[in-house]
């Protein structure tokens, strides 16, 4: 299993998916969000793998004019915003090979550990 974890320290999900790999001795890379952030590669896999970029925006992100800028721009433009603005993802982005989860899913995390 090729567990990556994109996150920030502040974020409490982020921390819960963190220890959840942790207590059941799966090794997971961590990606502090804030400061490395995701490649166009990966922000596209992980799309592909969720349902298109529209499941990786958090609705209730801090940042309402970033949100705002992300949801009413073109959708060709959006994908360059989103790496722009990377706050208004939501978190944690969990990443296993091709598959991909978003937000804290511990039930994906589990059948994922399953079929391993």
């Amino acid at each position: 299993m090729n567990i990556q974890i994109f996150g920030t320290k502040k974020s409490q999900d982020t921390r819960k998916a963190e220890r959840w790999f942790k207590e059941r001795r799966i090794k997971a890379q961590y990606i502090d969000m804030s400061d490395k952030g995701m490649s166009r590669g990966e922000l596209r896999s992980v799309a592909q793998a969720c349902g298109g970029l529209d499941a990786l925006i958090d609705e209730g992100c801090r940042d309402a004019d970033a949100l705002a800028l992300v949801k009413y721009i073109s959708p060709s433009q959006r994908e360059e915003t989103i790496l722009e603005h990377p706050q208004v993802l939501r978190l944690p982005i969990v990443r296993n090979g091709k598959k991909a989860a978003v937000g804290y899913c511990p039930e994906v995390y589990a059948r994922w550990a399953s079929e391993e």
